[in-house]
C-alpha cells in the first residue's frame, strides 16, 4: 500500500517578462521621437556677413556707424549721447531737406540690437524709410558692401 499522501503540486506562479519588455520598449521608442531637443545654448551666431555685390553709390545716402559700445557716428560726425532722440536730432541736422535718402546703417558685429533697433527707430521719426544694413563680404579682400 501506498501510503504516502498524494498532493497535487501547485504550480509555482511565473512572471512572462517578455509582453513587459515589449511594452517599455514601445514607450521608450515613442517619447524618443516626440521629445523636441532644445540646442539654444548650441548656437553659434556670427553677424553680419554677407556674400552680396558692391553696393552702388547712391546720391543722398546718410551713413550712420553703431560701434561695439553703442556711441553713433552719423556722417563720420560722433554724436554726444545714446539715445533715440539724440540720434533722430542727429541724422535731421544731417539729412537737411533732401528727400529719397538712405541710410547705411554700419554697425559692430558686437553692437547690441537695441543699438542697431534704435537706429531704425531714429530714422522713422525723422521720415527716413530707406533703411540698408553694411555688411562684410565672406572672403578677407572683400570690402563692406551694403545688402538692402
Amino acid at each position: 500500500m501506498n501510503f504516502r499522501k498524494h498532493h497535487l503540486r501547485e504550480e509555482e506562479p511565473e512572471i512572462n517578462l517578455i509582453p513587459f519588455i515589449d511594452v517599455l520598449l514601445v514607450i521608450l521608442i515613442f517619447l524618443m521621437l516626440t521629445t523636441t531637443y532644445s540646442k539654444l545654448t548650441e548656437l553659434k551666431v556670427n553677424l553680419p556677413t554677407a556674400n552680396a555685390q558692391a553696393a552702388k553709390p547712391r546720391p543722398h545716402e546718410l551713413v550712420v556707424v553703431v560701434t561695439a559700445d553703442g556711441r553713433y557716428v552719423v556722417n563720420q560726425r560722433q554724436l554726444e549721447g545714446r539715445s533715440v532722440d539724440v540720434l533722430a536730432a542727429g541724422l535731421a541736422s544731417a539729412n537737411g531737406s533732401a528727400k529719397d535718402t538712405v541710410v547705411v546703417v554700419t554697425a559692430d558685429a558686437s553692437a547690441t540690437h537695441q543699438s542697431v533697433i534704435n537706429v531704425m527707430d531714429a530714422a522713422r521719426r525723422v521720415g527716413l524709410s530707406q533703411l540698408t544694413f553694411a555688411t562684410q563680404g565672406q572672403t578677407e579682400n572683400a570690402a563692406g558692401a551694403a545688402a538692402p
